[in-house]
């Protein structure tokens, strides 16, 4: 049997939406205290992005998923942020005990016209801010008796494809960096792992890597639902609360460190 989170405290970056919701949701139904840190608690400024982040309705919407939820701001690119959102966290809920490290940003196109600035910002998001945050979170999770971290990688950390070149170097690293992370804190008693999500009709898919002409929010998942039956060995997508699943059973597995797990219906199987 898994060890219980019932009372511990979670922060997780990116969790006002997508992904990150799925793994809130998860997580306060275990009974964790669970803080969401999301830049778009702020602002939402997407002026030189390709698909819109969290708004505050999408904040409020998981925010509703358990009574212990609470939310802050937070740039993981920024190391200040970081260490602010930990200090909220310890004062909203006396400690932190997980830390999930799912905040993360997607771009694509071909490597010849791929410009420098997107490079740096999906590496910014994807990489170095797992770094900034685990380092903001130390203290907090060295002082736990049960502390785990999880980061959301991608099967694109496992398997390259073609015009993501960026995305997928991100999140190799990702992968990189949980299993230097799992050797390193084991001597703390913390475990490091990560998941890495396949298909999940998020913002990024249905906004930016889908190819598709459709306007709506229906037309586009009905594509891509059907995309996904032809594509996915399991012959469906997969979902956010599929990753919250996966990563409860990765802060409730005491003996399981530097795994790199993937929920991708076996679509991608290693």
């Amino acid at each position: 049997m898994g060890l219980s989170i019932a009372g511990k405290v979670a922060l997780v970056t990116g969790g006002a939406r997508g992904i990150g919701a799925g793994i809130v949701g998860a997580l306060s139904n275990a009974g964790a205290k669970v803080m969401i840190a999301d830049i778009g608690v702020e602002s939402n400024d997407t002026s030189n992005w390709r698909y819109e982040l969290a708004d505050a309705a999408d904040l409020q919407q998981s925010l509703a998923q358990g009574e212990q939820i609470s939310a802050t701001h937070v740039d993981v690119t920024d190391a200040a942020s970081c260490t602010e959102a930990v200090a909220a966290t310890q004062a909203e809920f006396g400690g932190l005990d997980i830390l999930i490290n799912n905040a993360g940003v997607v771009d694509s196109g071909p490597a010849e016209h791929f410009s420098e600035a997107a490079w740096d910002r999906i590496f910014a998001v994807n990489a170095k801010g797992i770094f900034l945050m685990t380092q903001a979170a130390l203290p907090a999770l060295k002082a736990s008796s049960q502390a785990s971290i999880v980061n959301t990688a991608s099967i694109a950390g496992k398997k390259g494809y073609p015009n993501m070149s960026a995305y997928c170097g991100s999140k190799f690293a990702a992968i990189g960096i949980t299993q230097s992370l799992a050797a390193e804190l084991a001597a703390d008693n913390i475990t490091v792992n990560a998941i890495c999500p396949g298909m999940v009709g998020t913002a990024m898919w249905l906004d930016h890597l889908l190819p598709t002409n459709a306007t709506s929010e229906t037309q586009k998942t009905d594509e891509f639902e059907t995309a996904m039956r032809t594509t996915i060995p399991l012959g469906r997508p997969q979902t956010a609360a599929d990753m919250g699943e996966a990563v409860l059973y990765l802060v409730t597995a005491p003996n399981v460190s530097g795994v790199a797990l993937s929920v991708a219906g076996g679509f991608e199987m290693n």
